[in-house]
C-alpha cells in the first residue's frame, strides 16, 4: 500500500504511537520499542532522531525519554503547529455539542482557538474567555457576542489569570466549557503546569452545566503539576483516533462520553 512502511503502519502514525509511547512510559529502549512496533532498529533510530529534533522526545543512548516536567508548559506559539491535525479534527467534533443561543466558554490554547476558528456559522452565540488569541480572532472574523475575562497576561501565553480574572468568571455562568489540558489520567485527575491557571478552570468547571475536554493522545496518561478536575467532573472527553484503546475504555466506565475524531489526511 503506497504510504506505508515496517509493520503495516503508516509512518506518520507510527511516530505520533511512538510519543504516546514514550510519554506513557517516561523512558524506553530502541528494543522496547522495536518490539511494540514491529519494526527494525534503524527505522526507530530515524524516528527517535527526527523527534527529537521537533522537541517530541529527548534522545538518550540506546533509547529515549519523555520530553516532559510536570511544571513544563511551552508557550504558545512553540504549541501552536504540534499535533495541528488532530487538534482541528476534535475541534471539528466538538462543534456538535454549540447550538445558536448558546453560552460556551472557552479555556486558553491552541486547541480550543481552533474551535474558536470554527464559530463563523453561529450568529447568536456568547462566548466567555481569557485567552487573547481566541478574543481577538473571535472579535475580527465572527458575529458572536464575546466576555472577556480581564487581568494580568501570562507572559508569552497569551491569557488572563490572577484574582481579577477570577473574581469575573466565578459571578458567571455557562452552558458548556470547552476546556484543555496538558494531562489526564485516571488516577490524577485533569492536569495543568501552573496553579494559578488550574484554579481558573476549576472556577468555570464549577459553573458550568456541562463540560468538554479537548486533549491529543499525547495528554493521555499524563500527569502535570496543578490537579483542576476529577475525572467525573467531565461529561464528554474528545481526543483523536491514536488514542490507547484499553485507556478509553476505563475512562468510559468511568461515566465519561468518548468521541473519537477522525484525523483528516
Amino acid at each position: 500500500m503506497s504510504g506505508q512502511s515496517e509493520g503495516g503502519m503508516f509512518a506518520e502514525e507510527r511516530k505520533r504511537q511512538i510519543v504516546a509511547y514514550v510519554n506513557r512510559n517516561m523512558r524506553v529502549t530502541v528494543g522496547e520499542l522495536c518490539t511494540e512496533f514491529s519494526v527494525s532498529p534503524a527505522t526507530i533510530r530515524n524516528d527517535l532522531n527526527e523527534l527529537h529534533e521537533k522537541g517530541l522526545l529527548k534522545r538518550t543512548h540506546g533509547g529515549c525519554m519523555a520530553n516532559i516536567q510536570t511544571n513544563f508548559e511551552p508557550i504558545t506559539n512553540e504549541k501552536h503547529d504540534k499535533f495541528l491535525k488532530e487538534k482541528q479534527s476534535m475541534a471539528r467534533e466538538a462543534l456538535k455539542y454549540i447550538n445558536e443561543g448558546d453560552c460556551i466558554a472557552l479555556d486558553a490554547g491552541t486547541t480550543t482557538y481552533e474551535l474558536a476558528k470554527l464559530l463563523g456559522e453561529f450568529k447568536k452565540l456568547m462566548v466567555v474567555t481569557f485567552d487573547l488569541n481566541i478574543a481577538s480572532y473571535l472579535d475580527t472574523n465572527t458575529e458572536v457576542s464575546l466576555f472577556v475575562a480581564g487581568g494580568e497576561v501570562r507572559k508569552g501565553h497569551h491569557y488572563m489569570i490572577g484574582n481579577t480574572s477570577i473574581d469575573t468568571i466565578s459571578k458567571l455562568n455557562v452552558d458548556t466549557f470547552f476546556l484543555a489540558a496538558n494531562g489526564i489520567s485516571i488516577k490524577k485527575g485533569v492536569t495543568t503546569p501552573q496553579l494559578d491557571t488550574a484554579i481558573m478552570k476549576e472556577c468555570i468547571i464549577g459553573n458550568s452545566r456541562q463540560c468538554i475536554l479537548l486533549a491529543d493522545s499525547s495528554k493521555i496518561d499524563n500527569i502535570s503539576f496543578a490537579k483542576f478536575a476529577e475525572i467525573s467532573d467531565l461529561d464528554v472527553f474528545i481526543t483523536d483516533e491514536y488514542a490507547d484503546i484499553e485507556i478509553l475504555e476505563r475512562l468510559r466506565s468511568e461515566g465519561i462520553r468518548i468521541d473519537v475524531a477522525k484525523i483528516e489526511k
